[in-house]
C-alpha cells in the first residue's frame, strides 16, 4: 500500500463518518452517534458552546419535527495528518447562515471515530 492509498482509504473512512453525522436518522439514535464519537469527544460549537460526547448526545438526539431540512455539507475535503488521524474541513448552511467545520477523526480499535469538532460562524461574503 503505498501513502496515497493510505490516505485516500483514511480521508475516505473520515468523510463516510462525518456525512453520518450529519444524517437527522443517525442524529436521532443515541447509539448511532456513540459509535462515531470519540470517548475524549470535544466540539466548539457555532453557537460558542463547548461540548463534550454526553452534552453532544442530549443536543443530537433532540427530535425536532419541525427542524429544517437536513444540514447539507459542501467543498468537504480532508488530509492526513499522522497514521490514524484525518482533519476534515467544510462548510454547511443551517437557516442561510453558513458555517465553517473542521473535525479531527481518529482511528482507534473500534474504527475511526470524531474526536474533536469546531464550527464557526462565517460571513456571506
Amino acid at each position: 500500500m503505498t501513502g496515497s492509498d493510505e490516505e485516500e482509504r483514511a480521508v475516505r473512512a473520515a468523510i463516510e463518518g462525518e456525512l453520518r453525522l450529519l444524517d437527522p436518522a443517525v442524529r436521532a439514535s443515541p447509539e448511532a452517534v456513540t459509535r462515531l464519537l470519540d470517548p475524549e469527544f470535544t466540539e466548539f460549537g457555532a453557537s460558542g458552546r463547548r461540548y463534550d460526547r454526553a452534552s453532544i448526545l442530549a443536543v443530537t438526539s433532540a427530535v425536532d419535527e419541525d427542524a429544517p431540512d437536513p444540514t447539507v455539507a459542501t467543498g468537504m475535503s480532508g488530509v492526513l495528518l499522522a497514521p490514524g488521524l484525518v482533519h476534515l474541513t467544510y462548510t454547511t448552511q443551517a437557516d442561510g447562515r453558513p458555517v465553517r467545520r473542521s473535525s479531527l477523526w481518529r482511528c482507534s480499535d473500534r474504527g475511526w471515530r470524531l474526536y474533536f469538532h469546531q464550527g464557526t460562524p462565517a460571513g456571506t461574503s
